[in-house]
Order: C-alpha cells, then structure tokens, then sequence
C-alpha cells in the first residue's frame, strides 16, 4: 500500500514541478508550454519512458520496494527568448521546478510537525515530505538535464564554453552513474532535511 501511494506522489509531485516551470515561464511571457499542453495535471502529459517508468521500477526492484526510489518527466517546453526579463528569466523558470518542491515539503511538514495525526496519515505525509526534499535536492544537482544545470550554465564564463558543451554532450550518462553509484552521498542530506522539517 505504501509503496503504491510513494509511486503516485513521486508521480504527482513530478508533474507539479514540470507545471511550475512551465507556469512561471508563461508567467514572464513565454506561452511554449501553455501551447504544448503541458500546464496540466494529466500524467500523460508528462511521462517520460526511461525518467518517469523505467527508471522507477528499477530502483524500485533493486532496492526490494523498500528504497527510496525517484525519477523525472519530460522537461516542460521554454523559449526563453520570450522571456521579459532575459538576464535572470531562465534561472527563475529552472528554479521554479525545486521551488516548488520545497512549497510542498513545507506545507506537509508543518503539519506533521505541529498538528496531531494518526498513525496512518503521519506515514501518508512523510512520504510526501520525504519525496519532495528528494525532488527538489536531486534537481538541483548540476548535471544535464537537470535544474541544477541550467543555473550553473547560466554562471560558466564564456572562456568555459567547452566544458558547457561536453556536460551537455554527456550529461545524461554522468547522471544515470551518478544514480546508481553517487546517490548514497545525497541520502544523508535527505534525511537531515526531513528530521529538521518535520522536527523529529
């Protein structure tokens, strides 16, 4: 049952963040994913085949159901040749995604950590905060396609314009190595985040 209901917030919790990027960059003038469809909750819009199927079934059997398992959907379209503001529009679209995230994180954990629960309902939460820290951190990690990128590009002096292009080129594999051998090094962070946020 709980490992049924992690999939569904993973699920959900992926799509909310695709809609904030997608939001905020309509927000700044960019209708691309308004027009794409992508401004909904409807899964089918978002699936990707490797980050939101494969890849969580994977960790999900490996790990016995009994790991953390995580993913990611189809990046929301942007032009951010739309954008009104054309110096920090890209980074406020690429951050709206963890943002996001960590919104959640702190609705549902103030409310574990300051409102009476039962058992089953403090276990349905925790699942979402815990989910939501691991969304928003794993984001923010400077390997394409993820967030983190787009903010560490935005900052590479032009004379590093190369080593830009060889993260892009080798991006997806530096990640795929980095879920299955570097991920433990993020666990800890995950955990100390949940423990300060819901006060355990």
């Amino acid at each position: 049952m709980l490992t049924v209901f992690s999939l569904i917030v993973l699920m959900l919790s992926i799509m909310i963040h695709e809609i904030a990027h997608g939001s905020v960059a309509q927000s700044l003038g960019d209708p691309t994913a308004k027009y794409a469809g992508r401004l909904t909750l409807n899964p089918l819009k978002h699936i990707d085949l490797f980050g939101t199927i494969f890849l969580p079934l994977t960790m999900m059997f490996f790990t016995m159901g009994q790991g953390p398992v995580f993913g990611w959907a189809k990046p929301v379209p942007v032009n951010p040749y739309n954008f009104r503001d054309q110096k920090w529009g890209e980074i406020k679209v690429s951050l709206a995604g963890v943002a996001a995230n960590f919104l959640i994180v702190l609705v549902f954990g103030m409310i574990i950590r300051f409102f009476p629960l039962p058992d089953f309902l403090l276990s349905l939460f925790s699942i979402v905060v815990f989910y939501n820290i691991l969304l928003g951190l794993f984001n923010l990690i400077p390997i394409p396609p993820l967030d983190g990128s787009h903010v560490l590009f935005h900052f590479i002096p032009e004379r590093f314009s190369h080593f830009k292009i060889v993260l892009q080129q080798y991006g997806m594999f530096i990640l795929i190595f980095f879920i299955f051998f570097g991920f433990r090094f993020l666990e800890p962070i995950i955990y100390g985040l949940y423990n300060v946020i819901v006060g355990v």
